[in-house]
């Protein structure tokens, strides 16, 4: 198994609540976090410890030794979920079935390192979580297996990532069991409809007012919560940063950017967007009630 956070955590408790022979598992090694910068082990490998599953953590999987390591376990299979490194072609031919990936959208849409928030910026109104043969081009293997889920309009890549780590997770005994069996049956995919999930840049947090309100609307939700689009407020003279973590489209008309009552509600390029959750520097997340009593933005206000 090779994976590292959360959403690769769910499906290595899945896999082995299954019965199946873990016989190693690959993650990140341990990086510095938090305000004291001590080195934390990834999700992944708290898991496989507290399983009693032994633990590697390459720096890469290129360096000869650690493929070579690898093709020594003589696997039936590997498994891989949110890693975190590119395999050399090597390491997808060492298990006898290759390796197979968990994906989060319905590819061909949004192959690539962002597919959960690109989803959601986009204004796509489905998705969903795959099993797939891992090849050599990105996200390009056939699919073995496949769930969709809508997209609702109070969605954040927050919720959905939680959503898709849940469903992805319980897909993994289904798909195992079936390539035991030798019915996993793989479809290739279309190359019609290809798009690709850049990953997501800081020059995108910044909130664009004069976008349509439902446009921005999908583009905050699918910033949230990291890394959080933003704006400035001016607060006696020195700009203040406050991220919008949640946002829906409403009905109003004004200068792009201006508050147009006093309950946040934000004129866009075309319509309103209505801001339900926020956070300012260096405080906790807040709904909007909570947010005004410390931060009033009475109507005429003009957010940066």
């Amino acid at each position: 198994f090779l994976g590292t956070p959360d959403f690769a955590a769910a499906s290595l408790a899945e896999i082995a609540a299954a019965g199946h022979d873990i016989v190693r598992v690959y993650t990140q090694p341990p990086r510095p976090k938090g305000r004291g910068h001590e080195e934390r082990k990834t999700p992944v490998h708290e898991l496989a410890e507290t399983l009693g599953l032994p633990v590697e953590t390459p720096k890469s999987f290129k360096d000869p030794e650690v493929l070579a390591d690898f093709a020594a376990l003589d696997l039936d299979v590997a498994v891989v979920v949110a890693y975190g490194q590119i395999l050399p072609q090597a390491a997808l031919d060492a298990p006898r079935f290759g390796c197979l990936n968990l994906h989060g959208s319905l590819l061909p849409r949004w192959r690539g390192a962002a597919p959960i928030q690109r989803a959601i910026m986009a204004g796509d109104e489905r998705t969903g979580v795959q099993v797939m043969q891992m090849e050599a081009g990105l996200d390009t293997g056939p699919i073995l297996l496949s769930e969709t889920l809508r997209i609702f309009p109070f969605d954040t890549a927050g919720s959905l990532h939680d959503r898709m780590m849940a469903t992805g997770a319980q897909m993994w005994p289904r798909a195992l069991a079936a390539l035991e069996r030798g019915s996993l049956e793989a479809q290739p995919q279309s190359e019609d409809g290809v798009t690709y999930a850049a990953k997501i840049t800081p020059e995108e947090a910044r909130i664009d007012w004069t976008r349509p309100a439902d446009e921005l609307s999908c583009h905050i939700r699918g910033l949230s919560p990291f890394p959080g689009a933003w704006f400035t407020l001016d607060a006696g003279g020195k700009p203040v940063r406050i991220k919008v973590l949640n946002a829906k489209a409403e009905e109003g008309e004004g200068a792009p950017g201006t508050a147009l009552d006093d309950t946040l509600l934000i004129a866009c390029g075309n319509g309103a967007v209505r801001l339900t959750r926020l956070q300012r520097e260096g405080k906790g997340a807040m709904d909007t009630a909570d947010f005004l009593r410390g931060t009033a933005i009475p109507a005429g206000t003009v957010l940066g």
